[in-house]
Formats: structure tokens, sequence, C-alpha cells
């Protein structure tokens, strides 16, 4: 049986190595820790970070292609690699473009996708604290690399609070976005293979709380000029990069359309609705393409769906049986739990999700609200806004 990698050992890499033990692959991974839960449930795995390129090196010995479950990579490392030979999905030369925010950008403006305007904090520092002028107060600031969950971002809301972040941060390694006036935050996973093939997942809806995903429904309410627009610019995006993978985009919907907010070339926290809505999970078509395999049907294979992601409250290395329980015996829930060892507030310990009946989009989503209701009355919100 061909060998299959995957760099890293979070919850993705978990729900990637249940998806090849029903799809009858041998998946491998480099993992942090031998006790990561992904460890358990993979053929077999190398220990190292997933920045550890000796530990990439030591995997490409026994896998005939590998991906990655998140962007935390030694891109030279990569580079090397694929110079002996070695299949990476992304290519390195192609994540190089997407693990940095500035070159997100970048790419963003070559490819003519719209996007929040933006500059560089070092640019402000040179002109001695002075914005452009097609920026104002209030921005979001971002670290160009290695934020998640909501770290790595601050909201300026002042210009203390711009004068402070120019006292802590290095200025190279931050940029200045507007705060967009959006209606909608969308997102859509999209996958592509290696001869070119394009699937794309239903577009849904995310739902922030100080910059931490909520929820997620799927499909999202919008009109079908917005869901074209959106798989136009996915479309467009994986086929400039001759991407090879899985990639998520993440939307604001704006008075002005559509702009691209951020691009993770890997599943991610929106597609997760897919393992029981879709007829093929983001996970399985991420194998599909790294075994060279035909993708699967990406389309519902129910009116919709609600995810709900399960964030720690408190310090703790409490398991939460009840909490567990009470979400499992939930009409139409499925409950994936990560099995971290320890909850502190805002860490993703697990999510569930909820199908959805309503035959109209309007009627959805008033289930889906009151769905969300049934799980916050089990499970709190660390991060909502009081």
């Amino acid at each position: 049986m061909e060998r299959l990698g995957i760099v890293g050992s979070g919850q993705l890499a978990e729900m990637l190595a249940e998806a090849a033990q029903t799809m009858g692959l041998e998946l491998h991974l480099q993992a942090s820790d031998a006790t990561d839960p992904a460890v358990a449930l993979a053929a077999g795995a190398v220990i190292g970070d997933s920045s550890d390129g000796e530990a990439t090196a030591l995997l490409a010995q026994t896998c005939s292609r590998i991906g990655f479950e998140n962007e935390w990579v030694d891109l030279a490392s990569l580079e090397e690699l694929e110079a002996q030979g070695v299949c990476f999905q992304p290519a390195a030369a192609v994540l190089a473009q997407l693990v940095d925010k500035r070159q997100q950008r970048q790419l963003l403006k070559n490819l003519n996708l719209p996007n929040p305007l933006w500059c560089d904090l070092a640019t402000v520092v040179k002109a001695g604290g002075a914005l452009p002028p097609e920026l104002h107060l209030p921005l979001m600031a971002k670290a160009i690399c290695g934020g998640y969950d909501g770290r790595g971002t601050e909201r300026l809301t002042t210009r203390a609070c711009l004068e402070a972040l120019l006292m802590r941060v290095d200025h190279h390694q931050w940029i200045l976005e507007e705060l967009v006036p959006f209606e909608q935050e969308l997102a859509v996973v999209i996958a592509r293979n290696s001869q070119g093939q394009i699937s794309l997942f239903p577009l849904v809806e995310t739902h922030q709380q100080n910059q931490v995903c909520d929820w997620v429904l799927a499909p999202a309410l919008v009109s079908h000029a917005v869901q074209a627009r959106a798989r136009s610019m996915a479309v467009s995006l994986v086929t400039a990069l001759n991407y090879v993978g899985v990639l998520a985009i993440e939307f604001f919907l704006s008075p002005t359309g559509l702009l691209v907010n951020e691009i993770a070339p890997r599943t991610h926290n929106s597609g997760h609705f897919t393992i029981e809505a879709c007829h093929t999970s983001q996970f399985s078509q991420q194998l599909n393409a790294l075994a060279d395999r035909p993708f699967g049907d990406p389309g519902l294979k129910l009116p919709g769906a609600l995810m709900v992601n399960l964030l720690g409250f408190e310090e703790s290395e409490h398991s939460y049986g009840a909490e567990r329980a009470q979400l499992e015996q939930l009409a139409g829930a499925h409950l994936h739990w990560y099995g971290k060892a320890q909850s502190r507030p805002g860490r993703k310990l697990g999510h569930v999700t909820l199908l959805l009946q309503g035959s109209t989009p309007e009627l959805r989503r008033q289930e889906a609200m009151q769905r969300l209701a049934e799980v916050r009355a089990i499970w709190p919100n660390p991060v909502a806004k009081p």
C-alpha cells in the first residue's frame, strides 16, 4: 500500500487520520509529540515539530507524497527535499506565497482579487507614525506569520493603541488593514489535484467572536451572484498558483462586494461540517488528492448544517464528560472531541455539528439559531462579547 504523509499532529491531522482509516489509506504523521491523539489513529509517526526539517526528511523516507495540516513549516528544508524528488502538496514555492500575510496580499494584488486596504507597519514607522492617506483608525493589525484563533491580531481603535503596538512589536513582522464594515463573513474550501481537477465545497457563513470562529452555517444565506463570485475567485486563485491540495478562503461580504480576508493552505475549521453534511469531507478530499484518486462529490447530502466550536473556558485538565454526554444527546448532533490534555480559555477542544432540515434558507437559519442556543446552554462561549 502506498504510504502518504502529513506534516502536523493537531486536530486537523486527527480528522485526516480518521478519514484515512475509512478510505483504506496508510497515513503517517510528523507529530510534535508521541502522545498527540492523532498519532494513535495514524499508521505511523516520526516525532518532530512541523518546522523540524530533519523530521520531515525522515517522514519523506517512507512516504511517496506529503501534505500539511498546518503552515508552520521550514520552507528551506522543503525546497531541499523537493530537489531530491520528494513530492509535497502544495509545493514549497506555492506554500511560500501563502504562509506570510504580506505575501498573500501581494499575491492577491497581482491576481486582481479584491482584499482590504493595507500597509506595512514598517511604512508607518518610516513616516514618523503617520498613516497612509487611504487608511484611517480604527484598524486591524496582523502579524504576518504565526497568528491563529485571534492570536497575532489586534484591533487598533485609537492613536494610543497604535503607538502602544509600535512600542511592543517588530515593525517588519506586522501589517495594518482597514477595518472592513462587512455584512457577513463567508468561507469556501476548494480542492485541486495534480491533474488540475477542481472540487468546491458549499460556501458557508462564519461567525467570529473576538477573531475566533464561534459557529459556521452551511450553506450560506447569500445570493447566487455572491456564490458565483466566491467560486470564481477561489478557482482563479488555485489555478494561478498551480495549487495541489485543499485550501480555504475567508471572505468579507462588504458594501462594495466580496473581499478576500485570509487564505489557509490546508483543511480548515470552516469545513468541519463536511464530515457529516457532505458526500465527501474536506479531509477525504485532501487524501484523494494526495493519493492521486478521483475526487468525491463535495455537495451537501441534506439541507444544511451548523458547526459550533467548543472552546476552552477555563484553565483545567477536566475531560468534561457530563457536558459531552449532553451534547451527544442533542437531536441530529455529531460530537468531535479532540482529546487535548489541557483546556485553556479560547483553545479549540472540539466541535459539534448539528444537521438541519429546514426547507428554505430562512427556515434553516432560524433552526440553526435555535440549535446554537441549545449548544450554548450546555457549553458556554468564552470569547462572547459581554
